[in-house]
């Protein structure tokens, strides 16, 4: 491992939910606790909000500051900066919120954030919050999210802020279910029949919390691993995930 890999996994401080809405919680309640802590932890006081997934920007970002602001973070939204560029630059923290992952990945390619928001968050220990979307683009390629293309962008390569993919709002088939189309088992089994990455299958209320080196499965919910070739595996809530670290 090069000196540039060493300092990139030492620094980087990720926190990588499945969902910012989960049933029987308010909007972001059940992770109150661990994003507190999180952004606490790295003496975060501003929040700058990413709202690329979905359309109405103002409204979006709305919603996730007056929670914040509850907790006692500041939150602005990068759309209502003149210079994106500087905004990421200048970002205490970095939060992307859910929607639509197509979208959100086309529009971080055009304002030219890509690279930039990787650099932030690996070399410069920048804490990055990713929710649903927002989690799809924190890894490998997009290639595992569950959303419909509506809009093509240039690459299926995201940020890589960690080496493998993640499946945020993760399904097991219905017990006893009628359905009888694919299921999300069998979508990422597809998904392996063409890539080697490993994937992450969170459940709603599941988080990945990395820190340095170091990966733990935080939250209300097991997850459950993907790998080519092998049958899956469930990790359940304080699992050490690290090894999933080192590529």
């Amino acid at each position: 491992m090069n000196t540039y890999s060493m300092v990139k996994m030492s620094q980087r401080q990720l926190f990588l939910m499945s969902s910012s809405a989960v049933h029987g919680y308010e909007y972001l309640q059940h992770a109150q606790s661990d994003i507190s802590s999180f952004l606490k932890k790295n003496n975060v006081s501003k929040v700058l909000f990413i709202p690329y997934a979905l359309t109405n920007h103002d409204s979006y970002t709305e919603k996730v500051g007056k929670v914040l602001k509850r907790w006692g973070f500041e939150c602005e939204g990068i759309h209502s900066s003149p210079n994106p560029v500087r905004a990421v630059n200048e970002a205490q923290a970095i939060y992307i919120g859910g929607g639509n992952t197509f979208l959100l990945l086309k529009t971080l390619y055009d304002q030219g954030l890509v690279e930039l928001i990787r650099i932030r968050v690996l070399n410069h220990a920048v804490p990055y919050v990713g929710s649903s979307a927002g989690t799809n683009v924190a890894t490998r390629s997009i290639h595992t999210t569950n959303d419909m293309p509506i809009v093509y962008p240039p690459s299926f390569s995201a940020l890589a802020l960690v080496p493998f993919n993640i499946n945020p709002h993760y399904l097991d088939p219905e017990v006893g279910g009628t359905h009888k189309g694919e299921t999300r088992e069998e979508r990422l089994i597809q998904f392996h029949e063409l890539n080697d990455a490993p994937v992450l299958g969170l459940r709603e209320g599941s988080t990945l919390l990395v820190d340095g080196e170091k990966a733990t499965l935080i939250g209300t919910r097991p997850a459950r691993l993907f790998y080519r070739g092998s049958e899956p595996e469930e990790f359940e809530v304080g699992a050490d995930l690290s090894f999933l670290l080192k590529g």
